[in-house]
């Protein structure tokens, strides 16, 4: 995951500006490399890692072919079939802005992380901590998506708001928790610490922008459920690291500054 911001869009646009002189077979090979995604992170720059075991935090997943995962499959499919246009087009909007961008519904157009450059250094310090947490809780409960579990043949694109297509037999053991609800829930409580007039807006947003993905039917309900626990307490535990401090402190003094809280 990685935040979106006009400034850095246009300093990776700027290698790509200079391979007009260039021969065609270098010219694509310049493009790829100013458009190549940036590596996931695999550090912690706050965390104790010694807080945030998953085997401590989260209980383990229905297994495949019980009961209950077999309850969680048909509500993923009754939403499947069930979902409106409007609700799966915002939920594809959402699948595509792993960012702090879905807030600004919320708290207003100011919040422009261009302009706000504390906020979104912190920001950015957040998602490196939740994307390493998050990263870690996938790799050792090693669950299917449930498009894998499934094995819908030819209509597993009903069963996805991503933008790759991806058979299911090619997805990884990854989905519990749902990376996008963990995202949503730790920016969701340090924003509302940061902005408390409208904490109840931003913790509706982060609640919706959740739900977007059993709209899209990339993961089971308590995919979800487990990156409301994981992000709210990976939010609280960073509001809380002596090392977080000071960029807080900076970020607070910022939204002052630009009228975005009092």
């Amino acid at each position: 995951m990685s935040l979106k911001y006009t400034v850095l869009a246009f300093a990776i646009a700027l290698p790509a500006i200079a391979i007009l002189a260039q021969s065609p077979h270098a010219k694509l090979a310049a493009v790829a490399s100013a458009s190549a995604k940036p590596p996931m992170p695999t550090k912690l720059k706050f965390l104790n890692p010694a807080d945030i075991d998953p085997a401590q935090l989260l209980p383990a997943p229905a297994k495949d072919g019980s009961d209950v995962q077999q309850t969680e499959m048909s509500a993923v499919k009754n939403l499947i079939h069930t979902r409106s246009k409007e609700r799966y087009a915002e939920a594809t909007w959402d699948a595509r802005h792993e960012d702090p961008t879905p807030f600004a519904a919320v708290i207003g157009s100011n919040f422009d992380l261009t302009k706000l450059p504390a906020t979104a250094k912190l920001l950015k310090d957040v998602l490196n901590d939740q994307t390493v947490v998050t990263s870690e809780a996938k790799d050792f409960f090693k669950r299917r998506f449930p498009v894998a579990a499934e094995q819908p043949g030819e209509s597993y694109r009903e069963w996805t708001c991503d933008a790759a297509d991806r058979k299911p037999s090619a997805l990884p053991l990854r989905s519990y928790p749902s990376g996008h609800a963990t995202m949503a829930y730790t920016f969701g409580v340090v924003l509302a610490a940061l902005i408390p007039e409208k904490s109840q807006a931003i913790l509706a947003r982060s609640a919706s922008y959740a739900y977007s993905r059993e709209i899209c039917g990339d993961h089971y309900h308590s995919d979800v459920e487990a990156g409301h626990v994981l992000g709210t307490t990976l939010g609280v535990l960073l509001l809380n690291s002596p090392n977080m401090r000071s960029e807080i402190q900076a970020s607070k003094a910022e939204l002052r500054a630009a009228q975005i809280t009092k």
